[in-house]
Formats: structure tokens, sequence, C-alpha cells
């Protein structure tokens, strides 16, 4: 399925994969990957509460998978929208690759952090407001400048508690605000995919407990399990809605 001809892309109708919990979020790059077949630019749009553009010595995880993204060549530009986690202030500066945030093909779009930090290393395309109405406001300016195709993938986490609930840190987004800014550029979607799922795992692993441990994954109380999950369905079931149209 990687090696999808540019002929067939004309004929199939935009795909939406869902992946589960975020921890699977990486297997977004492979997805992308595969649209090198397009032959010409793509667009990134990522969802998240989180960059997912971290440094990590062993590979590519759920946290570093944007940096491999990036790398990409007919990759022209990734935007992460919707970012509330300290992850991207100065104490965390270290944790970030830089050169694609320098460059800006990696911008962050965040809501309520402080990037001054960022300006003196000279990435100039980061920013972040003080609601997710600015900031859409202002990443509908620059979506618009360009026709390039659009791949989405979402992580749910980006979204309030108030709309869907997740054991990991949330965002501040609501599900009206999401549908409005896929709308901008819901006819240039070429694929998309959906990760955020609650996740209730116990690792075998010490290492993957110390990870799980460091991200702040709460233990899920086995009472919410379902009402969760048929949360997370509904919200599923309105997000095939929109990318149909």
């Amino acid at each position: 399925m990687l090696d999808i001809a540019l002929g067939e892309f004309a004929e199939m109708s935009p795909e939406t994969i869902f992946m589960g919990s975020g921890d699977y979020h990486h297997l977004s790059y492979l997805l992308i990957k595969r649209y090198a077949a397009l032959g010409h630019p793509l667009q990134v749009v990522l969802f998240d509460n989180h960059p997912d553009n971290m440094r990590y010595p062993f590979g590519i995880h759920c946290g570093s998978w944007v940096w491999h993204v990036s790398r990409l060549p007919f990759v022209s530009r990734v935007h992460v929208l919707g970012i509330t986690s300290r992850d991207v202030e100065a104490a965390h500066g270290w944790e970030n690759h830089l050169r694609n945030l320098r460059s800006g093909k990696v911008r962050y779009w965040c809501v309520g952090r402080n990037l001054g930090w960022m300006k003196g290393l000279g990435i100039t395309q980061s920013r972040s407001f003080e609601s997710t109405a600015l900031m859409l406001e202002a990443f509908a300016g620059e979506i618009g400048r360009s026709r390039e195709p659009v791949y989405l993938t979402i992580d749910k986490d980006v979204l309030s508690p108030e709309d869907v609930q997740t054991n990991w840190d949330q965002g501040v987004m609501r599900l009206y605000e999401m549908r409005s800014a896929i709308d901008l550029f819901r006819t240039r979607i070429v694929g998309s995919d959906v990760t955020g799922e609650v996740s209730v795992y116990h690792y075998q692993s010490r290492f993957k407990r110390l990870l799980s441990g460091l991200d702040g994954q709460a233990e899920m109380e086995a009472n919410k399990l379902a009402r969760w999950q048929a949360q997370h369905q509904q919200v599923n079931q309105q997000i095939l809605g929109w990318l149909a149209g």
C-alpha cells in the first residue's frame, strides 16, 4: 500500500484511518510517506496538544515523528495546531528539534504558551495566541495562501474535556472550532488519520512504564472507560461526517 502509483490517486477517495491510542501516532509518518507518489508538494496539518517534534535517540515514536515527516522532501510544511503543552516553552526548548522550526518547515500554532525563547534562536514563524479562535483566524490566512494538497492528522487530545475525555493532558479546542478549521482546506485533503482513543495498557517494559509516567498518563478508572469510549465513538463519527462533506 505504500507504493501507490500516481494515477491511482486521482481515482481514490480520501481515506481516513483510525489508529487507536496516540501512542501509535508515529504511524502517520508511514501513511504520509506514501504520498511521495503525488509528485508535487504536500502540506501536513496536525491537530495536537503536543508538538510531536521532540528529540528521541531510539528511532521514531509518538513524540518525535513530526521531525521525520519534516525531512521528507515532498512535504512543504507541517502545521501543528492547538498546542497547549509546556513542551514548547523554554524549560523544554532543548528537547524540541529546532532546525525545522527555524526554517519554518514546521510551525507551532499554540494557545496560551510563552514562545519568547524562540526568537533569540531565529524561530519566527511559530506563534502563540490568547485563544483558539484567534489562532484559527491567523491560520486561515496562512493555509489560504496556497492550493497544495493537505494530509490531515488528528490527535483528539487537542480537544477540550468538555467535548471528549482522554487520559492524557488535553488542550482547549472545541469540536466546532476543529470543524471550522477543517472546512478551510477540506476540499484539498488527500488523506487523513485520527488517534487519541482512551489508552489503557500496563507495559511489561520498565522503560516504557517510565516514559508513560513522564507523559503524565493517568490511571483509567474502570467505571469511566465505557462512557469515555462512547464519547470517542461519537466524535469519530462526527469527524468522518465532516470529511465526507
